[in-house]
């Protein structure tokens, strides 16, 4: 996404907020570790690494306003940058825990910031219908919790290439996350051993996820220009497309403050419907291909 902001000619910031990540591979303005890490916390407090990644995150906000001048020094001659913050992975940070909701909403009222949340899932959790279910539950939970815009992102599609015959259903029914009680229904009819163990629990869940009907899926291989595009025009719908403009300095009109890049990538992006078709003809392509070898092997 770094990559993608800097040639479409659009100010951006990396934050490491991961206190645990001490190999990045990108450019960041802003590292975290340089306040703390996780190893000297789990050296000097004798915790283990959630523990200590815990720690390591309440410490950041006790010391936020580090975080804040810093950000001042590096977005002041920017024009309306994107700030992306790579944060840790524990998800218990966005399900249970206040810490990360307390964080944005500092940052929010310091530095007029709005926030969206990007929740990555691996698209290769979509051949498991448990996994999958359990999955979308953990992104309901942290839209709550978080109480962001949120963008959910299934990662990986290329993998995911690789595992079709595993799939009952068509890459829309995922990203649409909805009627799971159909995917349950199906299980059941394959003898899923979880099916007849866990079905009314199973049942409950996929029950509480229609009943939000909040979470849908964006896919993305990150090799495909046209998935990342996608992806980033989700995030400028969803902040207002406020970082989708350029401050404008000009006295003499007292309302003129923002105007929309011109190298915006909101419209003119294929819909979901064209990419759906296109990733449809990836899979037939592969098939075809393997159906091909098969014959020649034999």
């Amino acid at each position: 996404m770094q990559q993608l902001l800097t040639a479409l000619k659009r100010p951006v910031a990396v934050v490491n907020l991961d206190p645990a990540n001490d190999e990045l591979p990108y450019d960041c303005c802003i590292n975290i570790r340089e306040l703390v890490n996780v190893e000297d916390v789990m050296t000097e407090l004798d915790l283990g690494p959630n523990g200590a990644l815990v720690y390591a995150m309440e410490y950041i906000e006790v010391n936020l306003d580090w975080l804040v001048m810093r950000l001042r020094q590096h977005t002041a001659d920017l024009a309306v940058p994107y700030v992306i913050f790579d944060c840790p992975g524990q998800i218990e940070l966005y399900t249970h825990h206040d810490v990360m909701t307390r964080m944005t909403q500092q940052l929010t009222k310091a530095l007029d910031f709005r926030f969206c949340a990007v929740h990555l899932v691996d698209s290769t959790l979509c051949v498991d219908a448990y996994r999958f279910i359990s999955a979308t539950l953990v992104a309901l939970s942290a839209m709550i919790q978080l109480e962001l815009p949120h963008v959910n992102v299934l990662s990986k599609m290329d993998l995911l290439l690789e595992h079709q015959d595993a799939l009952p259903f068509r890459m829309d029914y995922y990203a649409g996350a909805a009627d799971l009680s159909q995917l349950l229904r199906t299980l059941q009819t394959l003898d899923h051993p979880m099916s007849v163990k866990f079905k009314d629990f199973n049942a409950l869940m996929a029950e509480v996820i229609e009943d939000y009907d909040l979470v849908s899926f964006e896919p993305l291989d990150v090799q495909d220009k046209e998935h990342a595009l996608r992806v980033l025009a989700r995030c400028d719908a969803a902040n207002g497309h406020i970082m989708h403009a350029e401050k404008i300095h000009d006295p003499s009109d007292p309302l003129a403050g923002l105007r929309i890049f011109e190298m915006g990538v909101s419209e003119g992006t294929e819909t979901m419907e064209e990419y759906l078709e296109r990733y449809e003809e990836r899979v037939h392509e592969r098939m075809g291909l393997g159906a091909e070898d098969s014959d020649e092997e034999g």
